[in-house]
């Protein structure tokens, strides 16, 4: 069960697990508030935590709205867009046969067919970004399940609004955002790391942070790194 509860303009949302200590989080991009508490725990009690946190939150909240983001892209010949950390421009290039994207040194180039709309060429771009991604993470799980001895049932890459990744740790899978194709790779697995660690640990206690500083040492300066880059420009209906 899901409760929420109100500091000022804040809203929290509170769920209570099995666990010994009181968790609060502020969850980029947009400074999403969670805090898991003891089973037991009062509701009235997981306020007054918060409450002694506020100026923390508060703090967190405004680093992350000062964080860089795109503007909404266009999809238009010059554009800046970026692979792996990388900057491109865009060419987007008329053709009568395959439309396609190819990246050639600092340039992507969109293939479409003359007077596409711009809903078609994002769908092209879209689902060529999604690709990439797919085989970097297939090859990233693969690697990690062997390092970790776990095993990653399926996995899923979509449009995340407030988070980079998720775990389903009764089902095994997990969730990554395509957003991170646009990000370094070493920040993509550090991400697909901290996921796969939730198969072993579900909850962010001091066993999952053990794991991490096991598995990936550098995550904190990873976390850092990745809260840090300009987030994409997402129109959310």
């Amino acid at each position: 069960m899901i409760d929420r509860i109100h500091i000022g303009e804040i809203e929290i949302e509170v769920t209570r697990k099995n666990i010994k200590n009181v968790h609060l989080t502020v969850h980029p991009p947009d400074g999403r508030v969670t805090l898991v508490a003891p089973l037991k725990t009062r509701l009235e009690v997981a306020r007054a935590f918060a409450l002694s946190k506020l100026y923390w939150i508060r703090q967190q909240q405004e680093k992350m709205a000062a964080q860089a983001r795109e503007s909404p892209r266009q999809l238009v010949k010059r554009e800046t867009h970026y692979l792996w950390g990388r900057r491109y421009l865009l060419d987007v290039i008329p053709t009568e046969v395959v439309q396609q994207v190819i990246l050639d040194h600092k340039r992507i180039r969109l293939h479409v067919k003359p007077g596409a709309s711009k809903a078609k060429r994002e769908e092209l771009l879209y689902a060529w970004q999604k690709a990439l991604l797919h085989a970097f993470i297939k090859d990233a799980i693969a690697k990690w399940e062997k390092i970790m001895d776990v095993q990653v049932r399926a996995y899923f890459v979509q449009k995340m609004k407030t988070k980079w990744g998720s775990c389903n740790h009764k089902s095994g899978t997990i969730r990554l955002n395509t957003e991170l194709v646009k990000k370094p790779k070493d920040l993509v697995e550090y991400v697909i790391v901290h996921e796969m660690a939730h198969l072993i640990e579900p909850t962010h206690n001091a066993q999952f942070v053990a794991l991490l500083d096991k598995y990936y040492p550098s995550w904190r300066e990873a976390r850092m790194e990745l809260n840090e880059l300009p987030l994409g420009y997402v129109e959310w209906k």
